[in-house]
């Protein structure tokens, strides 16, 4: 039969059956169920399966070949599969389809296979597309035969494989054999790679994982005052999901060759982590007779971590770094900060730890081992061979309104010096210190009062005699706090604001803590850190009040103003002139649209009249990929930067991009003028990204270098641009 409309084989049996009466209907349709699951070739134990529904100019169905054929702008839908062509035939039963005439077969979560003639299964998924396309995110492709193996894995055979989405590729990689798992991980044999017609190199194989968005082989050079001319380069390397890394070959013309490796691993049930092994041997190119002709510099560093149970958990880090260069001309020079500027400044002299968390029923228990593994880190290191911490946070006593508190730390510390000759003897000490509180939370009135009481015992195994001793601390106190609020009916979208009614909180808190006068003074006691330094009783008010402005936009409250002022009164203090408030602490931010917020911290000595540090940030995301920053970093007879960070899309294919730091005022060690100067544009190259950049820095000169990426892999192993980063309020570090 021929019909130029769908056919669809249960509306032409449900139509078959309009004239029958209600109870022969119901019966009816039960039969012509099972009829038309017999028809299509289903599973009989009461589960009927979608239908293939075909649509064409003409379609065709044959009763007793079980067969389905259409032709002119075929299309079929099943299970979110979508196969388009010019003629089609389909077995009802099989669900087997031949497809010919401009091929295109979509998958909702797989890909793109299209073709001259394409064979497919759709209760299988799977089918062989001969001389075809494919597409597979971020990956396209033509082969000679591509098969869809299943749901999870595509063969291509005698084809290639690129990001990019020309019709010619600008670089391709051919291979015997491509195999894709799509969203998992792409491999490949006897490969080739081309950049436009011109073949540049042979790979015996490639596997590359698609769960992260790193180039296999990445190159940054450059230029810059420390370094001179270098070459970068970071080749990845894929074995399978437990196991990948790189390899690491650089060339810095003013230091010589430097090479390493990093491996990411997963162990299976013993967790996962990272190693890297970084060395060089530098050569400087010139240097004077009585300095050394070369330093041997190495930096090991391995991170593991591993989840044991739903309560417990390792973590720990290993650094090991040997600098030739400190050893000889001093701290300025550090392994990190010449080499791995971005570790560096989250932290200069990392440590070595390895701690286990554990969590009970109401508390918790960490067990810390920290050990200082690099002599040359700072006097006063505190290594912890071990350090055991309990916790149990506001626990009920039974039914009664009353809460127990503790927290409790046994450590066996050693508080360490540079060297062994420094004049400041090493310093060891085992120690428990516990804080036990009882507290009584309670409502009276429109307050929320916390009153506790409790003491501090600390248990030193040797005093400054060599005697063990326990030191006593009684504590009391009490915190207050409570919250006004009112709304005020205002709507009004003047200047774009969107403001939805306004409501005002108000909230004010007050602390009280006294600390009596340790048992044991400070001054006979083995000093490691400041839980021994404490000589004096404590007597203080803290004193805090916020000020919040809220509206409602889409349903959500949103702060227009959040501003909060802090402070501390302490009653006649041991030390000093008499009672005295601490200084004052000020947080504000403003956020009138959602493009445009304002953040400021500052802290005020009005005992000295004067602002000791000041910041602020303006920040403004106009649009994606155009945003504005401002800032200002002000310490007092210290520095006084000015911040800028700027990025802008011009163009679908261009981009510019710059951030710069300008000391106001000269400061010590820090004269006035540019601290920092860097210039970025981008230039999207289809399937590539140029990004290109220049830098001016007093103490390092000028820097320059290029970074080609592709857009399918834009992280790269090589981070040096500076952009603009504004802190939260209270944060001194802009960058």
């Amino acid at each position: 039969m021929n019909r130029r409309s769908n056919l669809i084989l249960f509306f032409l049996a449900s139509a078959a059956l309009m004239s029958c009466p209600p109870r022969a209907l119901a019966s009816a349709i039960d039969a012509v169920k099972d009829k038309v699951a017999e028809k299509s070739g289903l599973a009989a134990a009461g589960e009927i399966d979608s239908p293939v529904t075909v649509n064409g100019d003409t379609v065709e169905y044959s009763t007793e070949e079980k067969r389905v054929v259409a032709t002119g702008n075929v299309l079929i839908i099943y299970k979110g599969t979508t196969l388009s062509c010019d003629r089609v035939s389909v077995d009802t039963v099989t669900k087997d389809a031949i497809a010919e005439g401009n091929v295109h077969i979509k998958d909702d979560k797989e890909g793109v296979m299209t073709g001259s003639r394409v064979l497919y299964n759709f209760s299988t998924r799977t089918g062989t597309v001969i001389d075809g396309d494919f597409m597979s995110d971020p990956y396209y492709g033509r082969a000679r035969e591509i098969s869809r193996v299943s749901e999870s894995e595509f063969r291509a055979n005698n084809g290639y494989a690129t990001t990019c989405g020309m019709d010619t590729p600008h670089y391709r990689v051919t291979s015997k054999r491509i195999t894709i798992y799509p969203g998992d991980k792409i491999k490949s044999e006897n490969d080739v790679v081309y950049i436009g017609k011109c073949p540049v190199a042979w790979l015996p194989f490639y596997n590359h994982s698609l769960k992260e968005p790193l180039m296999h082989v990445q190159l940054s050079p450059g230029h810059s005052k420390d370094w001179g001319y270098y070459l970068l380069s970071a080749w990845r390397y894929y074995f399978s999901d437990d196991l990948s890394g790189r390899i690491y070959a650089d060339y810095r013309n003013e230091l010589g060759f430097a090479e390493g490796f990093g491996a990411n691993y997963r162990t299976g049930g013993l967790g996962r982590g990272d190693l890297k092994y970084y060395y060089i041997q530098e050569r400087p190119r010139s240097y004077e007779e009585d300095q050394p002709a070369e330093f041997e510099r190495s930096l090991i560093r391995w991170r593991h971590k591993w989840i044991i149970d739903d309560n417990t958990d390792y973590v720990s880090e290993y650094y090991k770094i040997n600098d030739a260069k400190r050893a000889a001309y001093g701290a300025e020079h550090n392994m990190l900060k010449d080499f791995f500027y971005r570790e560096y400044e989250k932290d200069s002299q990392p440590r070595s730890y390895a701690q286990v968390h554990r969590n009970f029923d109401y508390s918790s228990m960490d067990v810390l081992v920290q050990a200082r593994v690099n002599d040359w880190y700072n006097a006063g290191f505190i290594e912890k061979l071990p350090e055991v911490t309990y916790s149990l946070p506001s626990f009920q006593l039974g039914d009664s309104r009353f809460y127990f508190d503790d927290s409790s730390t046994i450590a066996n510390l050693n508080k360490k010096n540079t060297t062994s000759t420094s004049r400041d003897p090493n310093v060891h000490v085992n120690r428990l210190d516990s804080t036990n509180k009882v507290l009584l939370p309670m409502k009276v009135a429109f307050l929320q009062l916390t009153p506790f009481t409790g003491t501090r015992e600390t248990v030193y195994n040797a005093d400054l005699d060599a005697d063990a001793r326990i030191r006593t601390i009684y504590l009391t106190g009490t915190d207050v706090s409570t919250k006004f609020f009112r709304v005020f009916d205002v709507r009004t979208n003047a200047y774009g604001l969107d403001v939805n009614q306004l409501r005002h909180v108000i909230t004010p808190t007050v602390g009280y803590a006294y600390d009596h006068e340790p048992t044991i003074p400070a001054s006979k006691l083995r000093q490691i850190d400041s839980t021994d330094s404490i000589s004096y009783s404590s007597n203080r008010f803290t004193l805090g009040l916020t000020n919040a402005l809220q509206t409602k936009r889409q349903k959500k409250t949103v702060d227009l103003a959040l501003f909060t002022v802090s402070s501390s009164y302490y009653i006649r203090p041991k030390t000093g002139p008499g009672s005295y408030m601490s200084d004052y602490s000020f947080d504000l931010e403003l956020k009138p649209y959602s493009w445009l917020s304002f953040m400021s911290d500052a802290v005020y000595s009005h005992r000295y009249d004067y602002f000791s540090n000041a910041n602020y940030d303006i920040i403004l995301n106009i649009a994606s990929e155009r945003t504005f920053n401002l800032g200002q970093r002000y310490q007092r007879k210290g520095t006084n930067e000015i911040t800028f960070g700027y990025d802008w899309r011009l163009t679908p294919k261009w981009k510019l991009g710059l951030y710069e730091r300008y000391q106001v005022n000269d400061a010590p060690r820090v004269p006035s003028g540019w601290r920092y100067q860097e210039y970025r544009v981008s230039r999207d190259l289809h399937c590539w990204t140029m990004d290109l950049s220049y830098t001016v820095e007093p103490d390092h000169g000028t820097g320059i270098w290029l970074v080609f990426s592709l857009k399918a892999f834009p992280e790269t192993s090589f981070k040096f641009d500076k952009t603009y980063h504004a802190p939260k309020p209270g944060s001194q570090s802009p960058y």
